[in-house]
C-alpha cells in the first residue's frame, strides 16, 4: 500500500508540475500571439505611412506575423519541457527537403519579392517581358497576370520575367512614333518633305516639344526613304501611328508622289553567234 501511495503521490506531483507548465505555456502562447498581432499592425501602419505598395505590404505583414508566431510556438513547446533543439533540426531538414523539391516555386517567390520591391512595372502598364506583351492586370508573389492586346489572360512566372529583359512602354509619359515613308527617285524631295511636315502638323496629338524629325534616312534599292518621328503622349501612340500611316498614303496619292514597289533592273546582253 505504501508503494501505491507513493506512486499516487508522484503522479499528483507530476500532474501538478505539468499543469503549472501547461498553464504557463498557454499564457506564453496567448500573450505572444497578442504581441505578434500588435507588432504586425504597427508594421502595417508604418508601411502605410511610407506609402508601400499594397501587395508588398500584405506580403511583408504576413511574413512578419508568421516569423513571430514561429518564435511563440517554439517558446510554448520549450515551456512544456520538449527539447526544441532536436525539433529545430528536424524542421530544418524538412525545410531543406521541401526547398529542393520546390526550387522553381522558390525562384518565382524570390522574383516576386524583387518585382514588388523594385517595381519595374505597375498594374495597368503595358509591358513586354517573359516572351509576352500586354497590360499588367495583377502582380502576385509567384506570377504576374498580363492581358494581351486580343484580350487573352496570360499568367507568367515571375522568375521568367526577372531572368530576361523587361520593356515598360508606359513608364514614361511620352513616346516617339517611328515611321518610314518611301518615295521614288524621280520625286522632288523638298516637296515630299513639305507634304510629310504638313501631315504631322495637322495632327493635334503630335507634341511640339520635342520637335518631330523628318529626314532622308536611306537611298534604298527601289526608293528614297524618309524617317517620320513625331513625339506623342504614350496613350496616343497607336492612334497616331495608324492615322499617320493612312494619311501618308492618301496625301502621296493626291500629290502624285510615287510609293515604289520593290523592283530590280535586268540588263540582257545579246552576243553574236559564230556560224563558222
Amino acid at each position: 500500500m505504501e508503494m501505491l501511495s507513493d506512486y499516487i503521490e508522484l503522479a499528483k506531483q507530476l500532474a501538478t508540475d505539468f499543469g503549472v507548465k501547461a498553464i504557463v505555456a498557454l499564457v506564453i502562447f496567448f500573450i505572444g500571439k497578442w504581441i505578434a498581432r500588435l507588432v504586425t499592425n504597427f508594421a502595417k501602419k508604418m508601411m502605410a505611412r511610407a506609402k508601400v505598395e499594397d501587395t508588398l505590404e500584405r506580403f511583408l505583414s504576413s511574413l512578419l506575423y508568421a516569423l513571430l508566431m514561429t518564435v511563440v510556438v517554439i517558446a510554448t513547446i520549450n515551456q512544456l519541457g520538449v527539447q526544441t533543439t532536436s525539433l529545430l533540426a528536424i524542421l530544418g531538414a524538412a525545410g531543406l527537403a521541401v526547398g529542393l523539391a520546390l526550387q522553381g516555386s522558390l525562384a518565382n517567390f524570390a522574383a516576386g519579392v524583387l518585382l514588388v520591391a523594385f517595381r519595374p512595372y505597375r498594374v495597368g502598364d503595358f509591358i513586354e517581358a517573359g516572351g509576352v506583351a500586354g497590360s499588367v492586370i495583377e502582380v502576385q508573389i509567384f506570377t504576374t497576370i498580363i492581358k494581351s492586346g486580343d484580350n487573352k489572360k496570360i499568367i507568367v512566372p515571375n522568375a521568367q520575367i526577372m531572368s530576361g529583359t523587361i520593356t515598360n512602354y508606359s513608364a514614361n509619359p511620352t513616346r516617339r512614333v517611328d515611321l518610314v515613308a518611301g518615295c521614288g527617285y524621280d520625286d522632288d524631295l523638298d516637296k515630299v518633305r513639305r507634304v510629310l511636315e504638313g501631315i504631322v502638323q495637322a495632327d493635334d496629338r503630335v507634341l511640339s516639344d520635342p520637335a518631330p524629325t523628318i529626314a532622308v534616312s536611306e537611298l534604298a534599292d527601289s526608293s528614297v526613304n524618309f524617317v517620320v518621328r513625331p513625339w506623342v503622349n504614350s496613350a496616343d501612340y497607336w492612334g497616331v501611328y495608324f492615322d499617320l500611316t493612312e494619311q501618308i498614303k492618301k496625301r502621296f496619292d493626291e500629290e502624285g508622289i510615287a510609293i515604289p514597289y520593290p523592283q530590280r533592273d535586268i540588263h540582257v546582253y545579246e552576243h553574236p553567234v559564230n556560224s563558222s
